[in-house]
């Protein structure tokens, strides 16, 4: 069999290699090891830098490990070099940047790509309630101004939100009611926050969109194991609901001065977690066990083998009440996200 030599360092390359280090890369990144699979993805890409797929799981593999940024990197380095299906990967990025809240340039992606006439006929609505749903989000209109603009409604018994399991079609749902009056959709989003099968990620959603339209009627909510009602209108929006949460700060001071990179991306950890939990308070552990359990987390990712405890130790938190956390957060990392 005969083998390849590179140019650099005369390292020797074994025929599908880049084969190998792609399947170990994607195999770790399914075990939630984003730290390895991220390391066997770079490795891949060295020896085949025009592999659609190795960028596909480099992307993943940061977003997951809380590199939002660096995932937005890649992705928009496939559009320069045009790898992979073009509108799958502009797709990929238009929902690195929702997450990113970064919705001007979600705006002019999109249009862009009107103008080009890049979009598929099948794809053309799509991309249209993301072109809306931006131009929302980045000029902060009103919901009755929202509604004023749109004549006619569809009737409710059309809404079946349990219908929508992909979290892409759960972002474009929650995008299509936002534009209209909430109120002749109230049961079925009752119906549906309050159920068993219900997304906690459409959940909060949801919520938002009963709050932003300020409805005051008292709601049950069902998420995870806990329920509480409560009254959308007087919810915390989610930004101050984290802020409120007092875990950022609690890593801010212990890590933003010496690792600003860690603490931007441990920040993303916390923000993703708790918007799966909004609108019930820290229902485990005080804020101090879940700095110690998110901190633990990042530093994990990263391939480090610090104890939890540790981490409890910086944040003084009680050892068993930070295990706790951690926890339920390994439940909170098997809830799909859009990317997403």
């Amino acid at each position: 069999m005969k083998k390849r030599e590179s140019n650099e360092d005369n390292v020797i390359l074994f025929p599908g290699l880049e084969k190998r280090l792609l399947e170990k890369g994607l195999d770790y990144l399914k075990q939630r090891k984003y730290r390895d699979a991220i390391q066997f993805l770079e490795q891949a890409l060295e020896h085949d830098p025009e592999n659609s797929d190795v960028y596909v799981g480099l992307a993943l593999s940061n977003y997951e490990a809380g590199n939002t940024h660096q995932a937005k990197e890649i992705v928009a380095e496939m559009l320069r070099s045009g790898l992979g299906d073009y509108i799958q990967v502009i797709d990929m990025y238009l929902m690195i940047l929702v997450q990113l809240n970064e919705y001007k340039e979600v705006v002019a992606t999109i249009e862009a790509l009107l103008e080009e006439r890049e979009i598929p006929a099948d794809k053309h609505e799509h991309f249209i309630t993301m072109l809306e749903f931006g131009k929302r989000m980045l000029n902060g209109e009103t919901e009755m101004e929202t509604i004023e603009s749109f004549e006619e409604e569809p009737e409710e018994e059309e809404l079946n939100l349990f219908d929508y399991k992909s979290p892409n079609d759960q972002v474009m749902v929650a995008a299509e009611l936002a534009k209209v009056n909430i109120r002749p959709y109230i049961e079925k989003i009752k119906e549906y926050v309050v159920s068993g099968e219900g997304h906690p990620f459409l959940k909060t959603m949801l919520l938002n969109i009963l709050k932003e339209q300020e409805y005051a009627e008292e709601t049950l909510v069902r998420k995870f194991d806990w329920e509480e009602s409560f009254n959308p209108a007087g919810i915390p929006e989610l930004k101050e609901y984290i802020e409120n949460s007092g875990v950022i700060q609690l890593l801010s001071r212990e890590i933003e001065n010496d690792d600003p990179v860690l603490f931007e991306n441990v920040q993303r950890l916390v923000e993703r977690y708790l918007f799966l939990v909004y609108p019930f308070e820290l229902p485990i552990g005080q804020p101090s066990a879940w700095a110690a359990a998110c901190h633990f987390t990042a530093n994990e990712y990263y391939g480090f083998e610090d104890s939890l405890e540790s981490f409890a130790e910086i944040y003084h938190s009680d050892a068993e009440a930070a295990e706790q956390v951690l926890d339920f957060i390994r439940k909170l990392e098997e809830i799909s996200y859009p990317i997403i």
